[in-house]
């Protein structure tokens, strides 16, 4: 089970995770997680030069040593990169030192300080030790392109429902997410490019200007 629109409570309950980016410029930020594989992330972008979109990737260590060539075509395209992990690590699963060597790791690899935790679980404490690092992005929608009981048209509807200007709208450039992403993204950028919409890029200096640190709740730490 998981929520599509991130309720504004938790949003607030947690200040330095971003979630979307707040202002009144009619903006969407695409991201894609878990790539870059052959298979998909090359028609993702594809797709996004047609709408001259730029997006963010959240890129898993592993597969960014695999494909080097593709982490370098989503730079040169003008887009931006996130750390996903190395190895798409649990943090809920995962003993808070093997788990900072793992993000570490991959950071080192895709040179990028905007981390996501893969299935948005962080402990406390690492969400604590890594906010000191790196930006921590959650989101604002989720397509819901990586679950196989939706639909496609039922995850077109979860963005075009959902998303508003500033949202931060996770989709996946994997396998498991193909056959919804290749009908929803088109549709997508199609739709808010037509509502006059720009589609942009998270950046470290966007999110730290936007998003100015204060102190993490006091949390029961795990």
């Amino acid at each position: 089970m998981y929520l599509v629109k991130t309720p504004a409570i938790i949003q607030k309950l947690f200040p330095n995770f971003h979630w979307r980016v707040p202002g009144e410029q009619k903006a969407i930020y695409l991201t894609f997680d878990d790539g870059p594989i052959p298979e998909v992330t090359p028609w993702v972008l594809e797709q996004l030069q047609a709408y001259q979109a730029q997006a963010t990737f959240f890129s898993v260590g592993e597969n960014a040593q695999r494909y080097p060539d593709l982490l370098r075509n989503i730079l040169a395209a003008g887009h931006s990169l996130g750390n996903h992990s190395m190895h798409h690590l649990d943090g809920w699963a995962t003993e808070n030192l093997p788990y900072f060597h793992d993000v570490r790791h991959c950071a080192e690899t895709i040179k990028s300080t905007l981390f996501r935790p893969p299935y948005g679980r962080l402990r406390p404490r690492q969400a604590q030790f890594l906010q000191r690092h790196y930006e921590i992005v959650m989101w604002d929608v989720l397509s819901g392109d990586f679950d196989p009981h939706l639909a496609p048209d039922a995850c077109l509807r979860n963005v075009i429902r959902k998303a508003r200007h500033g949202s931060n709208v996770v989709f996946h450039d994997s396998l498991k997410a193909k056959e919804k992403l290749e009908f929803v993204l088109p549709q997508v950028l199609s739709y808010y490019a037509n509502e006059g919409y720009q589609f942009k890029a998270l950046t470290p200096e966007l999110l730290r200007r936007e998003r100015p640190l204060n102190p993490l709740p006091q949390l029961r730490t795990a």
